[in-house]
């Protein structure tokens, strides 16, 4: 009769031993870790952001919001069809501004104090976009209306006959 050494492992080892053999070994596993630190680390980074610039884009049948860091990055945004409005609603002043509210909330839960606003188009939510931003309890440091208008560049359209 011949007697077979067998080694009893606890199910702890098994299923780590498995998963570095899985991964590729201890070096991947390293790895890993090592990347996940970082992202973790990335996330940290940019939930404290103290100021940034909010773009506001009224055109005739949307209003999109979005807060921006300093270098450009986007923390939180916004726009009437997410917000639940739909069709003709979404053009509205009130759209705006509850459009306006929830990216600001998201702005503020991250840590933004202070925005620098820039508009673009003429929608009708410009202003009440502004204004639920400074009730969301961010400050308004700077209003700019970054508008494009043609200098006599293209040929126009022709006009509509209503």
């Amino acid at each position: 009769m011949s007697e077979e050494k067998t080694e009893e492992t606890k199910p702890a080892e098994v299923s780590e031993a498995m998963s570095v053999l899985n991964a590729g070994g201890p070096d991947v596993a390293a790895a890993s870790a090592e990347s996940d630190d970082k992202a973790k680390a990335r996330k940290a980074r940019t939930r404290s952001v103290p100021s940034g610039i909010a773009f506001i884009k009224a055109t005739f049948n949307n209003t999109i919001v979005s807060i921006a860091d300093a270098r450009g990055g986007v923390i939180a945004w916004s726009s009437a069809g997410k917000a639940g409005f739909k069709g003709s609603r979404k053009c509205t002043a009130f759209a705006a501004t509850m459009v306006a509210q929830d990216a600001a909330r998201q702005a503020y839960a991250k840590g933004m104090h202070e925005v620098e606003v820039r508009m673009h188009g003429a929608g009708a939510g410009r202003e009440s976009a502004v204004r639920a931003i400074q009730n969301a309890g961010i400050q308004v440091s700077v209003i700019r209306d970054c508008t494009s208008i043609p200098h006599n560049g293209c040929r126009q359209r022709k006009r509509r006959r209503v």
